[in-house]
């Protein structure tokens, strides 16, 4: 259904190392870098940083966030983790969640731009 995804950044260098290190845990890796964007996948890029010089902060109250699966609960503890570490904030903690169909364990962040991530896993 959605083959892709990309988020704005002010800092594509800043921004860069920080999903580097914040998608890792939920098996991304950089596969492609040009000089204004930078693509993140597991075999081809599903997720896209895009320079955008200039960009203010994002509103946190927009409502809009992307959700990322990841295969367990280390996994979004990890994310969390590293999202913090790197100039990312909380917004929500790693913890278990009811959604409208099932319980989920997952964990919100907002990236230094406030772009809001989430990485989810499903219990079996």
């Amino acid at each position: 259904m959605i083959d892709h995804v990309s988020v704005a950044v002010s800092d594509l260098a800043r921004s860069g190392a920080f999903y580097d290190a914040v998608l890792a845990p939920l098996g991304l890796a950089r596969l492609v870098t040009r000089d204004a964007t930078i693509g993140f996948g597991k075999t081809y890029p599903e997720f896209w940083i895009s320079l955008r010089t200039g960009l203010p902060a994002v509103p946190r109250a927009t409502g809009v966030h992307i959700c990322l699966r990841t295969r367990d609960e280390a996994g979004v503890r990890a994310f969390h983790a590293a999202a913090l570490t790197l100039g990312g904030a909380d917004a929500g903690g790693p913890g278990s969640r009811q959604a409208a169909m099932t319980t989920y364990y997952g964990a919100f962040v907002f990236d230094p731009d406030g772009n809001k991530i989430e990485a989810v896993t499903f219990p079996r």
